[in-house]
């Protein structure tokens, strides 16, 4: 690879910093994705159900998401190498145990602890970045750290996926302790970064953080099931009634009030924060925050709605479903690794704007366009197009974040990133779920309001209040056990098939309009990209190895 032109008076930096960051960030992605893509597997080895699976993945992403803040502390205060080789070798013995695991609560186990480390690991490669690049050099290591991400979720889906149908579905956590232990041999040619030894670790923010994100994150994870005011039968406790989803996350903004309070209280105070405020304190930084939190919700949303479009509305199955998004995948790849070119032609609120009408125009695209043939060409385009504004703006907003602070906060600044990433997510898909069973609902019962074709006994058989996304030929078979006649299933299965891609098309459509709104904060980020990070330069650092 060559390096880019270094600013004034900087030498290139040798790439093998970035290596290890790529390598590092692909071996969390690809342990994630390949549980995922697992999952049958492992429910057939471990005779387990695969919400089982759903529950160990749940538990390692809200870990992350619960400690990421003091990753980062923790790392500034004892050294960011040092916590991440320590951090990356319980990573790699926490797949092992996956990939040697007998039982549902070894692998809950491990998963759980491999989202702890995550929270160390998160951090200090962008710690690295800062410390390791300049200028254009550091714009397209960040392009590649964000690049990384849909990188794992593709070879995860051929990697793990071929290793699930053929070798064993332990062998894709193999591979990740093989990753584990290249980055952690290659981690010690890095140029170390010292331990601040004099850092006091805010407890009490600490606690008030970690259960703000947990709180949050039950919360809109469980709006679809457990309902979204009142409990449903699969909610785990009800209080008067209410479901228990609505309530963790009332509880979650209060407390993360509560850590945004105490955290200035002890900045005024001269006190220890977990979290340095000065990363959102001018206004560009808190509208390029709105920008990230959008792009990632819109994303995440979308990413949600596809699948679900493919799978319910075509019948696919989830490896083809998988391999249908791959040039999605691979043009949000593309659009990070290469969105730093465009920084000496345009300011980051102009990249952004125009990053922002990609994303509307392809997602109105795809609603407008989506029927039952996936072969329309117009569908392709529309995705391939999604995930290079997509790309390009998660990119944009990391870089311009990084660049707006002192050097010696990027530990900070790669924390808040994982834990928009995390909430923004969590968010995307709940109420994309929530939004699009709403409407398919209300889609179906008015097109059952004085339906000759389906008599009032006939609705009386089936619920119509739990209505969702099922394929035709289920909807088939649950009317099979009613007394409709073949014409009644004919118009039912109309009825769904219609209100279905209607449901769909207003969900993509309304994301479409979100992503236009971006257009606003996205107008505040800053008019240009430093060559270089702010002053307050990092303590002198030791010889690399």
């Amino acid at each position: 690879m060559t390096s880019p032109p270094a600013p004034p008076g900087v030498a290139n930096a040798s790439w093998l910093p970035l290596v290890v960051v790529v390598l590092t960030q692909i071996q969390a992605s690809f342990a994630v994705n390949a549980l995922t893509v697992s999952m049958q597997g492992i429910t057939t080895d471990l005779s387990t159900p695969a919400t089982s699976v759903g529950t160990a993945i749940t538990a390692g992403t809200f870990a992350m998401a619960a400690f990421i803040l003091l990753g980062a502390k923790v790392g500034a205060k004892y050294g960011s190498r040092r916590v991440f080789q320590i951090a990356v070798a319980i990573h790699g013995a926490a797949m092992a145990a996956v990939a040697l695991s007998v039982s549902p609560a070894m692998l809950f186990v491990a998963q759980a602890a491999s989202g702890a480390v995550i929270a160390l690991i998160a951090p200090a490669l962008v710690v690295f970045i800062s410390t390791n690049f300049h200028g254009e050099q550091q714009a397209r290591a960040i392009g590649f750290l964000a690049a990384a991400i849909p990188a794992a979720g593709v070879l995860a889906l051929l990697v793990a996926g071929s290793f699930a149908s053929t070798i064993g579905w332990r062998w894709s956590f193999a591979l990740v302790v093989a990753f584990a232990v290249v980055n952690l041999v290659l981690s010690f040619r890095i140029r170390a970064v010292p331990a601040q030894p004099d850092i006091r670790i805010d407890w009490t923010g600490a606690a008030l953080a970690a259960g703000s994100v947990i709180m949050l994150s039950f919360g809109f994870s469980g709006l679809a099931s457990w309902g979204l005011f009142l409990a449903t039968p699969a909610a785990p406790f009800s209080v008067f009634g209410v479901s228990p989803a609505p309530l963790l996350i009332v509880g979650g903004v209060v407390g993360a009030q509560a850590f945004f309070s105490w955290t200035r209280s002890q900045q005024e105070a001269g006190r220890p924060q977990l979290f340095s405020l000065d990363v959102l304190k001018s206004p560009s930084e808190r509208a390029t925050t709105v920008c990230m939190a959008t792009m990632l919700f819109v994303g995440t949303a979308a990413n949600f709605l596809i699948p679900l479009y493919l799978q319910i509305v075509q019948g696919r199955t989830s490896f083809e479903t998988s391999i249908s998004v791959i040039p999605y995948t691979l043009s949000i790849f593309v659009a990070s690794s290469v969105v730093a070119g465009f920084y000496r032609r345009w300011s980051p609120a102009v990249i952004a704007r125009a990053g922002f009408v990609v994303v509307a125009a392809a997602l109105t695209l795809l609603g407008v366009t989506i029927r039952n043939d996936w072969s329309q060409i117009l569908v392709v385009v529309g995705l391939i197009t999604l995930g290079l504004g997509q790309g390009a703006i998660v990119a944009l907003v990391f870089n311009t974040l990084l660049t707006a602070v002192p050097r010696n906060l990027s530990g900070d600044v790669g924390a808040w990133r994982g834990l928009v990433h995390n909430i923004s997510g969590s968010v995307g898909i709940a109420l994309a779920s929530v939004f699009a069973v709403g409407v398919l609902g209300g889609i179906v019962s008015s097109q059952l309001v004085d339906n000759p074709a389906i008599p009032p006994e006939l609705k009386s058989q089936v619920n119509l209040d739990q209505v969702n996304f099922v394929p035709n030929d289920a909807l088939v078979e649950t009317l099979g056990a009613t007394t409709a006649t073949a014409a009644q299933v004919d118009e039912a299965v109309r009825i769904n098939t219609e209100a279905r891609i209607r449901a769909l098309r207003t969900s993509l459509l309304v994301l479409a309009a979100l992503a236009l709104l971006a257009i606003v904060p996205a107008g505040r980020m800053p008019g240009s990209v430093p060559d270089e990070l702010r002053a307050a330069p990092a303590p002198a650092t030791e010889p690399a190895g």
